[in-house]
């Protein structure tokens, strides 16, 4: 399962995520949006949104650290 994390290096809610990957042994790809204005375009298109993180579990959309959501998308 294909994870991504659109962050910006001062967001704690990223860095939270980010940690909580890594302490579940979860791989995922993480989009620095500061550095990259046509990631930022993909970010918006998926979330509607410019707020991080947005984090993608296959093809689900999570806006916002909501760790809830994410052990359910992460355990199916």
């Amino acid at each position: 399962m294909e994870v991504k994390v659109y962050s910006t290096p001062t967001c704690p809610y990223c860095k939270m995520a980010k940690e909580y990957l890594s302490s579940k042994k979860i791989s995922y790809q993480d989009i620095d949006v500061s550095q990259d204005k046509a990631r930022v375009a993909e970010m918006v298109k998926l979330s509607g949104q410019m707020g991080v993180p947005v984090i993608v579990v296959g093809s689900e959309v999570i806006r916002g650290f909501d760790r809830g959501r994410l052990e359910k998308l992460l355990a199916k």
